[in-house]
């Protein structure tokens, strides 16, 4: 059911909410979408200082946690495609974050770890992308965003081992 909405109200920052009252901003999917939008140009504009966006800063938090990944496994756990996570990494390892080895498990591959100018990199961007979740998701209080957390992950890693 669409939201009703005073009439020429507006929010700073948001969308004009007289659309509020749209169907489709009831819509799940249209709702998931406009969160990670939100938090994404929200952490883009802390990460940009850094030399980083969204999807370099999530791919070198992985690899910084000693995990050692192949560069499949990237693409299939940050939902890229392969050739971005190349393009990702081609970047990052020109900037000295990141190594690609052998995996011993399977010549062909490659398993990524950060160097540790990556591991500082990321320890500085985790500090102020966690600075602008906190705006992002500040009318949620700490029990609201612990749900939210526990629905996303149910959504997102569905039939994942361990979730």
């Amino acid at each position: 059911m669409a939201r009703a909405v005073p009439e020429g109200s507006s929010r700073v920052g948001g969308p004009p909410d007289r659309l509020l009252g749209a169907a489709i901003a009831d819509d799940l999917g249209f709702l998931i979408a406009a969160a990670r939008a939100r938090t994404a140009i929200e952490a883009n504009s802390v990460l940009a200082p850094l030399g980083l966006k969204v999807r370099e800063f999530s791919l070198l938090w992985v690899v910084s946690e000693g995990l050692r990944p192949s560069q499949r496994e990237l693409a299939e756990f940050l939902a890229l495609d392969p050739s971005q996570v190349v393009s990702i990494l081609d970047d990052l390892e020109r900037r000295r974050l990141v190594l690609r080895e052998q995996d011993a498990r399977d010549r062909r591959s490659r398993i990524i770890i950060a160097t540790d100018r990556g591991r500082d990199l990321i320890q500085r961007a985790l500090l102020e992308v966690r600075s602008a979740s906190e705006r992002t998701l500040g009318d949620l209080d700490a029990s609201e965003q612990s749900m939210l957390r526990d629905l996303l992950s149910r959504v997102a890693f569905r039939g994942s081992v361990g979730r």
